[in-house]
């Protein structure tokens, strides 16, 4: 049998040796993890097969540019706060309007026809726009906030608007009988985005009755901006087809404003 002695000391022993070694393990383990890491991360970790024999050969001449960096267009002019387009050329072709198709050509007046000039070429140009029964007075540049949601249309669809009851400049209108021709005209605007109104909650009870009722609404909008307004010239109508017939009592007419 051990003395005491023996024990006390290899029971000594076991308490000191022991964290040492338990210790010991994790910190090589981690040391040995961090070297096999910066070894696979640098270049000279690399086969030998990889360098010396490349999928394509080297060149010193730069390769050009397949893809543009983030957040910069391939081409076109654009606005680079708002990164829209400038010019209609610069809209993709998915973005553009379906353009409208007639069976009849347009009928002008000799009378309109010699007035519109004046109008074409007096600029800024305002249109009132009829959107559900509703008149927008519109030039560009305006930012138009709908007073309901617009359903199937995203951010950056551009659309038309083909139902407009005058259209005019600072001296001459034209008024329409009830609208005027879409063919005239052109107002574009550009869908930027959806509003929201705060969430508003409503108190309902009925009279000798405890329990109340709340009700929670919370609208959205459909925001737009106006692109462009303009109205045609007579040899812009007259090349799309347009047709000179006398005047009627039943045609657009242009009216100096006095």
């Amino acid at each position: 049998m051990f003395s005491r002695s023996a024990l006390r000391s290899f029971a000594s022993e076991l308490r000191w040796t022991a964290p040492s070694t338990i210790s010991s393990a994790p910190l090589q383990q981690r040391a040995c993890l961090h070297q096999t890491a910066s070894l696979m991360n640098s270049p000279q970790s690399q086969s030998p097969s990889s360098s010396t024999h490349p999928e394509s050969p080297l060149s010193a001449t730069p390769r050009a540019q397949n893809a543009s960096p983030k957040g910069i267009p391939p081409s076109g002019n654009f606005d680079e706060a708002t990164m829209t387009p400038q010019t209609r050329a610069d809209v993709p072709i998915a973005k553009q309007p379906v353009e409208p198709t007639f069976t009849t050509p347009l009928k002008v007046t000799k009378s309109m026809l010699s007035q519109l000039p004046h109008l074409a070429g007096q600029k800024p140009h305002y249109v009132v726009a009829q959107l559900h029964a509703r008149p927008y007075l519109l030039t560009e540049g305006d930012h138009l906030r709908l007073p309901f949601l617009m359903p199937k249309v995203k951010a950056g669809d551009i659309l038309r608007f083909n139902r407009a009851s005058a259209v005019g400049s600072r001296d001459f209108t034209m008024k329409g009988t009830p609208t005027i021709d879409e063919r005239i005209y052109e107002c574009r605007v550009r869908v930027t985005g959806v509003d929201s109104e705060p969430l508003r909650i409503k108190e309902k009870t009925k009279r000798r009755n405890r329990h109340v009722k709340h009700a929670t609404s919370k609208h959205r909008y459909t925001l737009m901006r106006v692109m462009d307004v303009r109205v045609k010239t007579p040899e812009e109508l007259l090349a799309e087809g347009a047709v000179v017939v006398e005047d009627g009592e039943d045609a657009s007419v242009i009216e100096p404003r006095s």
